[in-house]
């Protein structure tokens, strides 16, 4: 299917690895021109390389979105590179402490305000600056990076969940203040995804129930589907899944959809919208 991609001008935030760095490759793929974004420069420009070296168009932009400054500088190289950006799709964030596997209160107030400003405020930054020029041209897509755990919170890392659950409520907003522009805002929310920091924990989880051989790391993969993140799709998601409902999502074919809430986790949170 042809996406309709062709010449849109696309920065993806946080792509200089894991989902985004696969949410660019896609989006190139299909004729985007593509702006990879991240704060460490060798692993960004690697990303935009390998994008080039398929055969695509890429630019790179570095910074740090939890800061106006970095936002800044992020925007402007992303405006730079091919003269303005159609699409937004806002994927960096993460979290400040609070690592305990069920201790809620393990979380200070400061990690609290870190991850929201990391999550929460990042995202508002870059549809301040990018948004206002794609409603001037009368299209755009705006598309932020939630997760499963905005929907279905466990008891850990509560301040994540909670940030995360917030940008699903602003995009609803958002596609409201931006009603009949063309310009559409949604949301995405992953489960669990195979990316390195993923394909850690179940070396771990191997390491810890004394499991080894080249099987052991799949070994972990099943026992954590059944024990651990109790979905209704037996395997873990690929960073692909992600991929191409984005691309669908970014595409012209995506017009009639505005305000939702995509929730890709294998059903690891159901529930009626």
């Amino acid at each position: 299917m042809d996406l309709q991609l062709t010449g849109k001008r696309a920065l993806i935030t946080g792509s200089s690895s894991g989902i985004g760095a696969g949410i660019a490759e896609e989006l190139a793929r299909e004729g985007a021109l593509v702006v990879v974004h991240g704060r460490n420069a060798d692993r960004t420009h690697a990303v935009a390389r390998a994008i080039a070296d398929a055969g695509g168009r890429s630019a790179t932009a570095i910074g740090d979105l939890s800061t106006d400054d970095g936002a800044d500088a992020v925007a402007n190289a992303a405006v730079a590179a091919f003269g303005g950006i159609d699409i937004l799709i806002n994927n960096a964030g993460g979290r400040s402490g609070g690592d305990g596997a069920s201790d809620w209160m393990a979380a200070s107030v400061t990690d609290w305000a870190d991850t929201y400003q990391k999550n929460t405020i990042a995202t508002v930054r870059m549809i301040h600056r990018l948004a206002p020029a794609m409603k001037e041209r009368g299209w755009g897509r705006l598309i932020q990076f939630a997760s499963s755990a905005a929907n279905s919170p466990s008891s850990a890392v509560g301040h994540y969940a909670a940030s995360k659950a917030a940008i699903i409520n602003l995009t609803v907003s958002l596609s409201k203040a931006f009603a009949n522009t063309g310009v559409t805002a949604n949301t995405i929310s992953p489960g669990m995804i195979a990316t390195p920091s993923v394909d850690e924990w179940f070396d771990q989880i191997a390491a810890e129930k004394g499991w080894t051989g080249p099987d052991a790391a799949k070994r972990a993969e099943r026992w954590a589907m059944a024990n651990i993140v109790h979905q209704t799709v037996s395997r873990v998601g690929r960073v692909r899944d992600i991929a191409s409902l984005t691309a669908y999502l970014c595409s012209p074919l995506a017009d009639f959809v505005n305000g939702a809430n995509f929730r890709s986790d294998g059903g690891r949170s159901p529930g009626i919208n």
